[in-house]
């Protein structure tokens, strides 16, 4: 995704997904977008529990909390990634609808 940088890791069968936006007058777009309700759809065929956004403001970023998400995780887990590290790389896939004028923000931008 053009708009955000993201990283994952895991706790246990916790996913934590970070995503930081390139530019900060984006924020207001990904914080009506990327929504628990979005994330948790997105990552539904991954993620069987609850999603939880919490935002960061001093970096304008927000961090995602997936419970149930990694297959009972690490040792027990059968996945091919049972640690979580390509979670954020699926969350970037998430389709978004971007006002061209806020496209502009990214010129200059990473």
């Amino acid at each position: 995704m053009r708009l955000v940088w993201a990283r994952s890791g895991d706790k246990g069968d916790i996913s934590n997904i970070g995503v930081i936006a390139r530019h900060p007058g984006l924020v207001p777009l990904l914080s009506a977008q990327l929504t628990e309700a979005a994330v948790g759809a997105w990552l539904a065929h991954l993620v069987r529990g609850r999603v939880t956004r919490h935002e960061v403001p001093g970096i304008h970023a927000f961090n995602f909390v997936c419970e149930e998400a990694l297959g009972g995780g690490g040792m027990a887990s059968l996945r091919n990634d049972p640690l979580g590290k390509g979670m954020a790389q699926i969350l970037l896939s998430m389709p978004m609808r971007v006002p061209p004028a806020l496209l502009g923000l990214l010129s200059g931008a990473g």
